[in-house]
């Protein structure tokens, strides 16, 4: 095996991990009220798309999500139901944050991050505009 075929095969092992690693976040956050659910099944896609197309389609054709992967995908379109329930959660989660008393930095840093996610997510469309 030469190194290219190594590094490719390593390559996709590591995005295969990481996809079901991203599956099992999204699952986690259909429980948990405060953690994204739709973000962990984008980056999900994003990894099986290039280590295993069959896992990519089985997503994309998901009876609760897939509808939303498939206008992410081909326009990057974030549906406004969803715009809401992402920064409400992160809102939240922020809040019980800021309830622990955490050390000033980290409520910056973490309050900063908040912002700039919050930011790209209104940034982009609610609907596919054709």
């Amino acid at each position: 095996m030469t190194l290219k075929a190594a590094l490719v095969t390593y390559k996709n092992s590591l995005l295969f991990v990481l996809g079901y690693v991203f599956v099992a976040l999204g699952v986690i956050g259909m429980a948990l009220p405060v953690m994204p659910t739709t973000v962990f099944f984008i980056l999900a896609l994003a990894c099986f798309t290039r280590a295993s197309p069959k896992l990519a389609h089985k997503l994309l054709h998901h009876p609760r999500f897939g509808h939303t992967l498939q206008l992410w995908q081909q326009y990057r379109v974030i549906p406004f139901k969803a715009k809401i329930m992402a920064l409400l959660g992160m809102a939240v989660s922020f809040c019980v944050l800021l309830i622990l008393s955490p050390a000033t930095w980290v409520a910056c840093v973490v309050g900063s991050i908040k912002l700039l996610v919050g930011s790209y997510i209104l940034a982009k469309p609610s609907k596919v505009l054709l």
